[in-house]
């Protein structure tokens, strides 16, 4: 008999120590949410850096644009120029 109680006894302290507390279960919740948190932060910085990259392609595409204007008024002054 003394046997079945001590085995039982070790089984309860065993289930009990393997309880959640609930000073843990608040820090899960505080982590997710700020896991959520940093998630929201990071998915706008990226929205933010592909409109940032956008509008830099733009630009550059002006930039482009106005070169190419450039050689091309270059080259018929060098013809003008030649003769």
């Amino acid at each position: 008999m003394k046997k079945v109680a001590l085995t039982v006894a070790v089984l309860t302290l065993g289930l009990a120590a393997c309880q959640p507390k609930a000073e843990d279960n608040n820090t899960v919740a505080d982590n997710t949410a700020d896991v959520a948190a940093n998630t929201a932060d990071v998915a706008a910085n990226a929205a933010d850096n592909a409109l940032d990259a956008a509008g830099n392609a733009v630009e550059n595409a002006g930039n482009a644009v106005d070169n190419a204007s450039n050689a091309v008024a270059n080259a018929a002054d060098n013809t003008t120029n030649a003769h």
